[in-house]
Order: C-alpha cells, then sequence, then structure tokens
C-alpha cells in the first residue's frame, strides 16, 4: 500500500521550521522535513490499486484509508489508521525507514518528507488529482490553504453578509480570510499584533482591522463595540491560547460561532467562564479544514481551474531546490506567505 513519487514542487510551511527548531515535541534526527508538495507518480507497491505511475497527486500529512469508521463518516476526517502522527518516523507496514545512507535509516517525517527528490508514502495520503492543474501552484492545498479556507467554509460556514473575525493573518489566516470572502461575508476584521500584515490582508478580504497592542480594553470587547454585540463568525488561526479565548468570548451570544485552527502549548488550558455556552455561543475545533484528502482534494483543484480560488496571491517567493535554505530564512524573518522550491533545479 506505498507508492514512490516524484516530488516535482514543495513549500515551507511554519511546521516544518517549529520541527526544525525541535519545539515542543520529541526531536527525531536524522530526519527528512516538508509535507506540502506535489508530484507525479513513479512506482506503486503491493495492493495499490487507485494509483498508477504517472498519476499527477498532492501527498498529505493526514490520510483517508476510506475503511475505518470516521472515513466512512461524513461527519470526520480523522483517519483512524492514517491521521496525523508528528511522532511516527518509518512507514506503518512494517516500521521502517525507506530512506537510509550508508545503511543507516533517515527517518520520514509526517508521512510525507518532501523536501526529497523521491519519497515513499502511503497510498492513503496520496490525493490523485486533474493532471491539468498546475503542481506549482496547488501543492498548496495540500497543508496550509486547505487548513484555513476550509475551517471557515466547511466549520464555521458564515452567512452571506454576515460579520467575521480573523485571529491571525499568517498564511493560514488569510485563507481562512479568503474562506469567509468566497463565502460573502460583508464585514471581514482581520486581528494580529504585527500591523505591518494588514495592507497584505486587504488582498484575501479584510475589510478592517484590529491590532490589540493598540488598545487598552480587551480585543473582544473592541469587536464588540464594533459590530453591535459581537461577531458572527470567529477563526482562531494563531494557537496562541490568550487568542483562542478571545475569539470564543467575541462572537455574538445567540448565533455566534467561534472555531480554534492553531495548535496549542501542549500544556495551554483553555479557561471561560461557562456563561458563554449558557448565551448560545458555540465553540469548535477543526482539523485540515475538514477536508477528507482523497475524496475533497479533486474537488478543491477543480475549483481553482474553474477560477472559484485565488491561489497564486498566497505565493510570494520561489526558490530552487539547493537554495532551500533561504526559503526558511524568509520565514524566519516573517516575509512572503508561501515560497514554492522548485525540485528539479
Amino acid at each position: 500500500m506505498e507508492v514512490r513519487l516524484k516530488i516535482l514542487y514543495t513549500s515551507l510551511c511554519h511546521t516544518d521550521v517549529y520541527f526544525w527548531e525541535a519545539k515542543g515535541q520529541t526531536p527525531v534526527f536524522p530526519r527528512i522535513l516538508g509535507h506540502e508538495a506535489a508530484g507525479i507518480v513513479e512506482s506503486v507497491g503491493e495492493g495499490v490499486t487507485e494509483l498508477a505511475p504517472g498519476d499527477h497527486v498532492l501527498p498529505v500529512f493526514t490520510g483517508e484509508c476510506k475503511e475505518c469508521a470516521h472515513c466512512k463518516s461524513e461527519e470526520s476526517n480523522m483517519c483512524e489508521l492514517l491521521r496525523i502522527n508528528p511522532d511516527r518516523k518509518v512507514m506503518i507496514s512494517d516500521g521502517q525507514a525507506r530512506f537510509s545512507v550508508n545503511g543507516q535509516p533517515i527517518y520520514h517525517f509526517l508521512g510525507t518528507s518532501t523536501f526529497s527528490e523521491y519519497t515513499v508514502v502511503h497510498a492513503g495520503c496520496v490525493a490523485k488529482i486533474n493532471p491539468e492543474a498546475p503542481l506549482d501552484k496547488v501543492c498548496v492545498l495540500s497543508c496550509g490553504f486547505c487548513t484555513g479556507f476550509g475551517a471557515t467554509v466547511n466549520v464555521a460556514k458564515p452567512k452571506k453578509g454576515s460579520t467575521v473575525a480573523i485571529f491571525g493573518l499568517g498564511a493560514v489566516g488569510l485563507s481562512a480570510a479568503e474562506g469567509a470572502r468566497v463565502a460573502g461575508a460583508s464585514r471581514i476584521i482581520g486581528v494580529d499584533l504585527n500591523s505591518n500584515r494588514f495592507e497584505t490582508a486587504k488582498k484575501f478580504g479584510c475589510t478592517e482591522f484590529v491590532n490589540p497592542l493598540e488598545h487598552t480594553k480587551p480585543v473582544q470587547e473592541v469587536l464588540a463595540e464594533m459590530t453591535n454585540g459581537g461577531v458572527d463568525r470567529a477563526v482562531e488561526c494563531t494557537g496562541n491560547i490568550n487568542a483562542m479565548i478571545q475569539a470564543l468570548e467575541s462572537v455574538h451570544d445567540g448565533w455566534g460561532v467561534a472555531v480554534l485552527v492553531g495548535v496549542p502549548h501542549k500544556d495551554a488550558e483553555f479557561k471561560t467562564h461557562p456563561i458563554h455556552f449558557l448565551n448560545e455561543k458555540t465553540l469548535k475545533g477543526t482539523f485540515y479544514g475538514h477536508y477528507k484528502p482523497r475524496t475533497d482534494l479533486p474537488v478543491v483543484v477543480e475549483q481553482y481551474l474553474k477560477g472559484e480560488l485565488e491561489l497564486e496571491k498566497f505565493i510570494t517567493h520561489s526558490v530552487s531546490f539547493s537554495e532551500i535554505n533561504k526559503a526558511f530564512d524568509l520565514m524566519l524573518a516573517g516575509q512572503g506567505l508561501r515560497c514554492i522550491i522548485r525540485m528539479d533545479e
């Protein structure tokens, strides 16, 4: 149930940097990072029936076996067999790595390891897509874009004309804002501690901005005053526990929905007064924008090909594989959104 992929384009996601820095998780070395990518099937292993050499594909850090209770449920995308596991460093079939040097294993990352010209991935973590789609654009769908966009359109589900607050205006937050724009929200309020991000966010539908550092009162009170009692939907894309609490407390009573996307520190605790829930506010979490990788990603690619989604504005830089360190430098400096790494150079 494994396929070998020739990776043509990969992009750097903050998760790669987080694990490279070995923050907050068990460090593994040596390991090939990378998980947001696009490529072509080079060969298939035993038992693989839905993929063939030459197929254009997106490898995904989570999977869809199509057999477990989660995969058979319309309400979940958290496959029992193939859901994300940052600690897994080998293939599930035999507990061995597929990379080695001088007989020593080099470990896998998120089941994908796309910072490599060739990689081996479980077939359930590979989405077959329309071969007409430009791989240097749709590669961003395999992680960041779908996580934010789906959090808004699939989970928050803002009604046309509603108000939406987006906490955190990085690549995932801007994808969430794009989701609100596509859904027809009338006001999209970006919340970020970095005011330099506001100009870029306008391209993704943000109409107003709040920098909490520029206000003396809590940001949830600022938003309530701006929106006559609270926003209709809030999408949190920072992983900061305080932002998560603020997102819930900033939505309108009676119908407000807050969706958590960011991954908090492992010791963080969510503390708020239960009256928020008794006043009919809703708090939800989401994983990968509630998309099932193999079922839904081909559909999202078709949306892009029809002109319904704009991916180009997320791609701000491009480097050759030999210049991959430049991509890390750009991200560490907070410059740009997505840097595409061209594997054939």
